[in-house]
């Protein structure tokens, strides 16, 4: 086979979390024939607020071939079955997304069609009662799936909570172990192709010159190869996801080590909860057009489990995607190719996504626009699927003490939302669009937990003869029993992962 159009060296920009990611898994990956380097200064810092993922991510360590119970001391890592939503659909409420299903089907139809007759004839649990996730998180206990699928326990998914600097420093250990090469330092400025409008080297503020043939940029807001060399473009998406600022702060652990992250909303936005083993991420996430700084940063602190452990520490950014992801010989990964607020974990997932694509679809030389052209249509799609279920959240709220919650209820938004909200709204239906990273169960969980019930259950239920309110409580009572045999959080961590001091 011919290899003399391979590529022969690949220039990372910027570590951090999306930087070693992706060189954790070129190294993995691309075992001979490949220079690959990282650059990254001390001097700059990076994000890192990125500490709540969702279950692929365990894909992605399997695949490294990285053990759990290590990872998880390495950074100071705990466990997370889901999200707990407080006051979104409506004030003084609570509702829960599962990482699984709910239940078992038990029937032509699914589990909630069943649970949406017993809930018209007043006759049903709360549909969080249904899920196995929350009935060992609830009681703050957890312990990995069984294999076996008669058994309610195998119902359920995880990931992980951790401490992204913690994770950025151990999978630079990896990195380097299979011969990525770091470089300290900051890029000082960019050289083109003439010809091609490539990028073709950077030049280090200490006069290095670095060519490759491929560069990934790993620089997080400031896009400096995708937008500052290739002036991309960016696409803004304020107007359905308002908010733009966010305060971060740590605190000292609390009792409460729940096997889930929090999310509350607040006047102007929403409050994350992250708990790790050695401390508790916190952050508010809001609007800079409703609150002020100052405003947002006292809200906070106010709002704190135990003693903050630091200053907090302010973000700005726009929701949003870059027009291309891939450009010429530049691909953006993390930060660089867009941001999605936190709110459903996505920040990791999208650098695993944009590395799970690279890989697929992985160039010569010769940068074919057939591949540069798919990775970028996946790509989108990804991104807006995504950008649609947290809108979601937002559409989907009666509140109306504050401006913010009036905007959300009243906005405007993308058709092919629309699309889904509707049909679920008609029949209960939970239709899905190619590329949707959230399945039935996330939809179901948020369209339940914030009012959208549907008008009528499926047609077809009129033509069944079960009655699934037996099922449905028989289900409840199996998941109650089944999370009472679980290991507390706590215990679980201390007898496998617990990290040092």
């Amino acid at each position: 086979m011919d290899n003399d159009r391979a590529i022969r060296s690949i220039i990372i920009v910027g570590g951090g979390t999306a930087g070693w990611m992706t060189a954790a898994a070129l190294g993995n990956s691309l075992q001979s024939g490949c220079r690959i380097t990282l650059i990254e200064s001390e001097q700059i810092g990076t994000v890192g607020v990125g500490e709540a993922t969702i279950p692929p991510i365990r894909m992605f360590n399997e695949t490294l071939g990285i053990k759990e119970n290590d990872f998880l001391r390495a950074t100071q890592g705990s466990f997370k079955l889901g999200i707990e939503f407080v006051n979104w659909g409506k004030k003084d409420h609570r509702y829960f997304h599962p990482f699984g299903s709910y239940g078992r089907n038990f029937d032509l139809l699914p589990v909630h069609q069943h649970w949406l007759k017993a809930q018209a004839e007043g006759d049903a649990p709360k549909l969080d009662d249904l899920c196995m996730a929350w009935a060992a998180a609830s009681k703050g206990r957890f312990a990995p799936p069984v294999n076996d699928p008669r058994n309610v326990l195998s119902t359920y998914e995880y990931a992980y909570h951790f401490d992204a600097g913690l994770y950025a420093r151990y999978l630079r250990g990896y990195s380097e172990q299979r011969g990525v090469i770091r470089v300290e330092g900051q890029i000082a400025g960019t050289g083109l192709n003439a010809e091609t409008g490539f990028i073709d080297h950077v030049v280090m503020e200490d006069g290095q010159r670095l060519e490759a043939d491929l560069f990934i940029d790993c620089s997080g807001f400031r896009g400096l190869l995708i937008e500052q060399a290739l002036h991309t473009g960016y696409q803004d998406w304020t107007h359905w996801l308002p908010c733009d600022r966010a305060m971060a702060v740590p605190c000292a652990s609390s009792p409460d080590f729940t096997p889930y992250t929090r999310s509350t909303a607040r006047e102007a936005g929403w409050q994350w909860r992250i708990p790790l083993q050695h401390r508790t991420g916190n952050g508010y996430v809001y609007s800079s057009q409703f609150i002020s700084d100052d405003e947002a940063t006292a809200t906070l602190m106010a709002n704190l489990d135990g003693e903050a452990l630091g200053d907090p520490r302010p973000l700005r950014f726009t929701t949003g995607r870059r027009n291309l992801f891939w450009h010429k010989n530049v691909i953006a990964i993390g930060l660089s190719s867009g941001f999605m607020e936190p709110l459903e974990s996505t920040s990791i997932h999208l650098i695993q996504a944009g590395i799970a694509k690279l890989l697929a679809l992985f160039p010569t030389r010769d940068f074919d626009p057939l591949i540069i052209d798919e990775y970028n249509r996946i790509a989108i799609n990804e991104f807006e699927r995504i950008r649609d279920f947290i809108i979601l959240h937002y559409k989907l709220t009666s509140r109306d003490d504050s401006p913010l919650w009036r905007y959300c209820a009243a906005m405007d938004i993308p058709d092919t939302l629309r699309w889904k909200i509707d049909h679920f709204r008609r029949y209960g239906r939970l239709l899905a669009h190619e590329m949707d990273l959230f399945g039935a169960p996330s939809w179901l969980a948020v369209h339940i937990g914030q009012g959208n019930m549907p008008e009528r259950t499926d047609p077809l239920m009129d033509h069944r003869t079960l009655d699934g309110r037996e099922w449905l409580g028989k289900l409840q009572r199996a998941l109650a029993q089944s999370a009472d045999m679980l290991p507390s959080h706590r215990d679980y961590i201390d007898r496998h992962c617990k990290a040092g001091a």
